[in-house]
């Protein structure tokens, strides 16, 4: 893979890909962001090369070293996996190759070949000078790698092709067919061309019949008995075969088989041929004394600790300075009491029942929530730093306390993906609908699964509960809530799923979300960090759910840089600048350049969509922003827009 543009930062060390051919060589075919393998290139997607298309395989053939400097400390976030996958005892980092001292990698080691393992795929290409398709399995491709040792080079040659004097460079062939099951396989090119008959001996080629490159331009050829056929019906879903089942980033076929019976046409690089399922927390210091803190924070290399003599030769090996100032016996008492709290609160999540691995899931935000609404008594460490400023007085009857969170760190776990549907679009607020569409990461059920690590900064808003109470109780929000139910309950029933309330957030949620992305699209205009690059953390719940009443929101960015990010978000926090930003947002979300369209859009109009008055022009975020897919969003909660003015919960 080719670089980025970007410098490299410490602890943003790239991650090595590599790919194999016919004959199981391994040959570096180029190098990732150690974030890109959670968010953009993970188990299970392609990855777009100058030369070539690989697909990063299963953690079955990740390289397994047994490194404790790879394991990532975060019990909260462990527990919330375990929910998900009950085998899971660890979250790593992903390996890296570390170069020595003069900045170079040894390119007569082998390890240095272990990146992340990726296979040619998709497996049929398309010479450019004579247009044959083929499988790489035909013999007609070889591999060949950079002779000057530059990965991104590395590419598929036509040998003896007809129409060139020297083997051509072969290009993938961009279509392929996938499910909402998480399966992925070659087209169909034979089957396709020929409409299911049987060919003694298929030869094919990809025409090009148009200037456009577009679908309806091309067409699949077979020379041995003139069979051809425009692409353009390969996107009639009804026309293409059952789904395989297949699962290459695994080498395997579902045992369960596929209940779809027809596959779908994608092509490479299509935006929603893989979708990320992450879960994340923000890690919260519960340390009593700065030994404690440090024993947490080393305490992946630290658990292996058994006797007094393990610390004492930790110590002749130099891996001890951080402890200089303790004593070894206070150093291992503390490591003991870690030890035991660790199993006290963290029971093994392949024993638990499923209600019990749900709330394991739900509890993330409540630790969260407590140390933020109280930033007085909250720990400071390097990772975390909360400060508490005045409240706006333009705003004091909505918002009960503004907290700044000058340091953060942020642990995200990749569990798995989806494909054809979003998990934003089909999972955040409701457990039950993703755990049939979640592909696994192996083959086997994991031990572990990949982590990163983010430091950033962030605002806390916490609203007033009272007003909240009070604005719920109107008997316009009242009426409103109806509304939303309604529609959660056609968007459940579009789907074929069973107790129709299920997962519905209500109208406080609806409220908190809609006022996260209305500032976050206006910090953007100031903060230096684009939208992209911000999340959000929603904390709402009712006084009669477990650990409520919440209602507050924090908005932060993050990195994988070891020093985070540099405090342009955090300065608009404070009093004078988040009232000026308050009241931009909120007069910039009563009127949309699609009014009267968006504001009159209800969220039971369309089963596919579940918002207010929202759209592109006004509220919706980037996928990497939000956290529940642009869904229960609604201006016209916040203020008064074109149609509505009876229950905004502002006065601007």
């Amino acid at each position: 893979m080719r670089r980025t543009s970007f410098p490299r930062r410490k602890g943003n060390a790239p991650a090595a890909t590599h790919s194999t051919d016919g004959n199981s060589r391994r040959i570096k075919v180029g190098e990732l962001r150690v974030s890109q393998t959670l968010t953009t290139y993970g188990v299970g997607s392609t990855v777009d090369l100058p030369h070539l298309s690989v697909l990063v395989l299963g953690l079955d053939d990740w390289p397994d070293s047994g490194d404790v400097r790879l394991q990532i400390n975060e019990p909260r976030l462990l527990r919330a996996v375990q929910a998900e996958l009950p085998t899971v005892t660890q979250l790593r980092r992903v390996p890296v190759e570390e170069p020595n001292a003069l900045g170079l990698n040894n390119p007569l080691d082998a390890n240095q070949f272990f990146g992340l393992p990726a296979r040619a795929f998709p497996r049929w290409l398309v010479c450019p000078a004579c247009r044959t398709l083929a499988s790489l399995d035909s013999g007609l491709f070889a591999l060949e790698a950079d002779r000057y040792g530059r990965p991104e080079r590395a590419r598929y040659v036509h040998v003896n092709c007809q129409k060139s004097r020297r083997p051509p460079p072969a290009v993938a062939a961009r279509f392929m067919v996938a499910c909402e099951n998480g399966h992925l396989d070659d087209f169909p090119w034979i089957q396709f061309v020929h409409r299911g008959q049987p060919c003694a001996s298929p030869a094919l080629q990809l025409l090009e019949q148009g200037p456009s490159g577009e679908a309806r331009d091309l067409a699949v050829k077979c020379v041995s008995c003139g069979a051809e056929r425009r692409m353009a019906d390969a996107f009639n879903r009804e026309q293409m075969p059952p789904c395989s089942g297949r699962r290459p980033h695994l080498r395997d076929y579902d045992p369960d088989g596929c209940g779809h019976a027809h596959a779908r046409t994608i092509l490479l690089g299509a935006s929603n041929l893989w979708f990320p399922v992450l879960y994340s927390a923000i890690a919260i210091p519960d340390a009593a004394s700065k030994l404690e803190a440090l024993v947490q924070q080393a305490w992946p290399t630290l658990s292996a600790v058994r006797e007094p003599s393990d610390l004492e030769f930790m110590q002749r090996r130099g891996e001890l300075q951080a402890f200089a100032e303790f004593e070894l016996s206070d150093v291992f008492k503390a490591i003991q009491n870690e030890a035991a709290r660790r199993r006290d609160a963290h029971p093994a999540g392949g024993d638990a029942p499923d209600a019990a691995r749900a709330e394991q899931h739900e509890s993330l935000k409540a630790p969260e929530w407590r140390i933020f609404t109280q930033p007085s008594g909250a720990p400071q460490t390097d990772d975390f730093r909360l400060r508490a400023v005045a409240v706006p007085a333009r705003y004091c009857a909505a918002l009960s306390q503004v907290v700044l969170v000058e340091r953060l760190r942020e642990v995200r776990a990749f569990v798995g993906f989806t494909r054809i549907d979003a998990p934003g679009e089909i999972a955040d607020l409701d457990r039950e609908i993703i755990g049939s569409q979640l592909a696994p990461l192996s083959r086997r059920p994991p031990c572990w699964v990949p982590a990163a690590e983010m430091r950033g900064e962030g605002i806390f808003l916490q609203f007033n509960e009272d007003k909240i109470q009070r604005w719920l109780s109107e008997p316009e929000c009242e009426a409103w809530a109806r509304e939303f139910l309604a529609g959660h309950r056609r968007w459940r029933a579009s789907r074929g799923l069973q107790d129709q309330d299920r997962g519905f957030p209500g109208l406080r949620y609806v409220l908190l979300h809609t006022i996260s992305h209305a500032l976050m699209r206006q910090f953007a205009l100031e903060c230096g960090y684009a939208q992209a690059s911000m999340r959000e953390r929603i904390y709402s719940r009712e006084p009669d759910d477990s650990d409520g009443p919440m209602a507050g929101i924090l908005i932060y960015t993050s990195a994988p840089d070891s020093e985070g990010t540099l405090g342009g978000l955090v300065r608009l926090g404070e009093t004078d600048e988040l009232e000026h930003h308050l009241t931009a947002a909120l007069e910039s979300a009563a009127l949309c350049s699609s009014d009267p369209t968006c504001a009159e859009h209800e969220p039971d109009q369309s089963e596919m969509s579940l918002h207010g008055a929202a759209c592109h022009a006004c509220l919706f975020a980037p996928e990497t922003s939000c956290e529940c897919g642009n869904r229960y969003l609604d201006r016209s909660v916040l203020v008064e827009t074109l149609v509505e003015r009876r229950r905004a919960f502002f006065q601007v």
